[in-house]
């Protein structure tokens, strides 16, 4: 079967879903129908033999005849069950096919979300909304898909059966069955309500055994073992509670729903054995008697089935609500700088804002920074030089107006951005992959060389180790500066017009600060570059300055920002004293 690579045009609607999977539904239906409407084939058959082997007994047919008739029962069983196969590959396939659609639009809205928005979040909701609420929806939309054939479609058959048996019987015995889909949808509110509280419960499991096992070390430290075991145990105890109770609703009702349902085998009983005496409504024979009580027992069990459905999609209908709001159209990767040129590109800032939460922490920065140019940003502890980075990235809201190769920044899509913006934040975000992997991400580009760019070459050798080697999970492998200079050298790897560094060159010597920036200049000569850093050793050298102090910015050559800006004058010669820097020079 052709694997459908269409992906759904509102990933926030359900029904997008099915549509995306239109061809394998199609193969599902043309079996699924061959499948249920021969299921009338069993009863049918059933009753034959039964009616073959009473004649048999009364010398009216013979044992031919009914190895003719278990051959036709075979061969059609065999079509049937073979249609059976293909149904369900199929709604396999159709299954797999959307969780991975699910997971690739849930995954990409978590990797496109500010980290404000991941925070508060809570890492425990979004494990459980990643892996069990798509799990969930996946198996209701899977059973809701199989069980319009295996019920839906089959019970219309059955009922059809019975109907050209004897439809006054039908009816009665029938009559039972709608009550079992009356008990599921009584049970609606409470399906749902102990679903939504397992899932909260689990989410909060999963926050609880990540802090468990992330700060393990603190909690030992600190002697608060015993207290954070406390807490894990009752979210523990908690969890198994209100799975306990989903469960109990979704899977103990069952055989309430058989049990309603098959009430109205006693009236087939009664009244079919009046038909087969002459004295019921509809005169009739062993074989007919044998085939409505088959085909009513089957209808039984499937109304039980449709009940259960029922609960199904509740739960499943709980799990969307959860992950509806993150399915969002999936935002494109952009080519990198292995895979597309890069064009030059200004960076302009006229009359910005910015800040947090409504408040502006940086008022009317005006400053314009060309291409091939380099402007050292920097400012007393919390002056807002991360703040700067992260407007530009999209992690943090401004006014006024920000011009990215003369285009209104508001304007252009993410896609656009991340085309434009390359930015290197405070945490490294290793992977636990190679070192070389980590600098990759993937794209074809020359590791070694990057590695080189940024002294890591001659810290491996050091090491023995070679670019190859693993940086363990968060990079803890390697040291602080190590971690520091791989992400750089990502950085770099993947670098565009505009490249942000927030301190670079934070744990590194000053012999290495200056190789590396070295390297910089060599290789990214023709982008716009902005150093956020506390460090002020290679200032003087860059084109322009920017000062943030009392909540705006002060924008000028190195030289001059030493004349009119006392507290940049102060915070320099602190970091000379005892240096080898001369300021004549």
């Amino acid at each position: 079967m052709h694997t459908n690579t269409r992906e759904p045009d509102h990933p926030d609607r359900i029904r997008s879903y099915f549509k995306a999977e239109i061809p394998v539904l199609i193969v599902v239906t043309v079996s699924g129908l061959i499948y249920n409407v021969g299921m009338l084939a069993g009863p049918y058959f059933e009753g034959r033999l039964a009616q073959c082997l009473y004649d048999i007994i009364r010398g009216k047919a013979v044992l031919r005849d009914m190895g003719v008739l278990a051959a036709a029962y075979v061969a059609v069983i065999f079509l049937v069950q073979l249609m059976r196969a293909v149904k369900r590959f199929g709604v396999r396939r159709f299954a797999n096919n959307v969780s991975r659609s699910m997971r690739r639009c849930l995954y990409n809205s978590l990797v496109h979300a500010s980290q404000k928005e991941l925070a508060e979040e809570g890492l425990g909701q979004l494990l459980t909304k990643a892996i069990a609420d798509v799990d969930s929806c996946v198996e209701g939309m899977r059973k809701f898909t199989t069980e319009i054939f295996d019920t839906g479609v089959v019970m219309v058959a059955y009922i059809g059966m019975l109907v050209y048996y004897d439809w006054r019987l039908a009816i009665l015995s029938c009559i039972f069955s709608p009550a079992a889909y009356f008990a599921a949808d009584r049970l609606k509110k409470n399906v749902t309500a102990a679903n939504a509280a397992y899932k909260k419960s689990a989410a909060s499991l999963s926050g609880q055994t990540m802090d468990r096992i992330g700060n393990a070390l603190t909690y030992r430290v600190y002697g608060r073992e015993e207290n954070r075991n406390e807490k894990y145990e009752e979210a523990l105890a908690d969890y198994e509670k209100k799975s306990a109770a989903a469960n109990l609703f979704e899977g103990s009702m069952t055989p309430l729903y058989d049990a309603i349902a098959m009430f109205g085998a006693v009236m087939v009983i009664y009244f079919g054995a009046r038909n087969v005496n002459g004295t019921g409504w509809t005169p009739w024979n062993i074989a007919a008697f044998t085939t409505f009580l088959a085909c009513f027992t089957k209808l039984a069990v499937k109304a039980s089935h449709a009940a259960k459905l029922f609960n199904a999609v509740q739960k499943a209908s709980v799990s969307w609500h959860r992950i509806q709001p993150l399915m969002k159209d999936p935002v494109k990767d952009t080519p990198d700088a292995a895979d597309a040129p890069v064009e030059k590109a200004s960076l302009a800032f006229r009359h910005v804002s910015c800040g947090y939460d409504g408040a502006d922490y940086l008022r009317d920065l005006n400053f314009t920074v060309r291409p091939g140019e380099i402007v050292g940003v920097t400012g007393e502890i919390a002056s807002g030089k991360s703040l700067l980075g992260k407007v530009l990235i999209g992690e943090a809201p401004y006014k006024g107006m920000i011009l990215v190769g003369g285009k209104d920044f508001r304007t252009l899509t993410e896609e656009e951005k991340r085309s434009l913006i390359t930015w290197m934040g405070h945490d490294p975000e290793l992977l636990n992959l190679s070192i070389a992997e980590n600098v990759s991400l993937g794209s074809p580009v020359d590791t070694g060389f990057f590695l080189k760019m940024t002294a890591m070459d001659a810290d491996l050798e050091a090491m023995q180790r070679t670019e190859h080697g693993k940086a363990g999970e968060a990079g803890t492998m390697l040291s602080g500066g190590q971690q520091e200079r791989v992400a750089l050298a990502r950085t770099l790897a993947h670098a565009r017009s505009v490249l942000i560094l927030d301190d670079p060159f934070a744990a590194v010597d000053k012999t290495t600060e200056t190789k590396i920036l070295q390297s910089i200049r060599e290789y990214c000569g023709d982008r716009t570059i902005l150093i956020l850093s506390h460090r002020l050793w290679h200032f003087p050298e860059f084109n322009h300055v920017l000062y943030l102090h009392d909540g705006t910015g002060t924008f000028l050559p190195h030289e001059k920002m030493l004349e009119q800006e006392p507290g940049y004058r102060t915070l320099f010669r602190e970091q000379m004293k005892g240096g080898d820097y001369d300021e004549k020079s």
